[in-house]
């Protein structure tokens, strides 16, 4: 019917096995993973017996907020969408609108000034990189700026030529290999709760 999907199943297990064997029926879909990113949560509580107090403590599966991000971004970009969820996406990420209206399209040949873009970047609460370049940062070498997308394997480089995005590169981060060539990039938030500047 090439209209998106929800497909929820009790626990991660099933859903990613879900996930697999719909990626086999449906190749040329985008088949999507989406539950909790939470390895490890424990809530705050209080013992009144004891008079103790223990804080909320959590471990975040960077890999599981990847698959979260791709299958937002894909619902976004496509129709041909099935998500296999658990319940935990009924619970809200913040607003698609603030989402959608925040993103940031980058064409080849437009002229945009690259302090601005990079401020946006950082709008969008991506993290300038230092020595450590993974999922949700970006980096500046000289005429060049790196984008690690949350959604991706790959990183994007934008070329420029004074304030003209020459060229815009998908490259494999482990191998440097230039994978594809693109004409234009849409670049999606690095968090899931962002909102306007106005909003704020």
């Amino acid at each position: 019917l090439q209209r998106p999907t929800l497909i929820l199943a009790h626990n991660k297990t099933l859903a990613a096995q879900l996930a697999a064997e719909f990626r086999e029926f449906f190749p040329n879909n985008a088949v999507n993973y989406f539950v909790s990113y939470y390895d490890y949560y424990q809530p705050e509580a209080y013992m009144p017996a004891t008079d103790t107090f223990i804080e909320k403590d959590a471990s975040i599966n960077e890999e599981i907020n990847k698959f979260r991000h791709a299958a937002t971004v894909d619902l976004l970009t496509r129709r041909d969408v099935i998500i296999v969820a658990t319940v935990s996406c009924i619970y809200g990420l913040g607003s698609v609108e603030d989402y959608q209206n925040i993103c940031m399209e980058l064409n080849k040949s437009e002229f945009r000034s690259r302090d601005k873009m990079l401020r946006h970047l950082t709008d969008m609460q991506y993290v300038r990189a230092d020595l450590d370049f993974k999922n949700g940062m970006f980096r500046v070498l000289g005429d060049v700026v790196e984008i690690f997308p949350p959604s991706s394997d790959n990183i994007f480089m934008i070329d420029f030529f004074g304030d003209e995005i020459e060229k815009i590169v998908e490259v494999d981060p482990f191998t440097g290999e230039h994978l594809k060539e693109h004409d234009t990039l849409k670049v999606f938030p690095a968090k899931h709760d962002v909102t306007t500047s106005e909003k704020i």
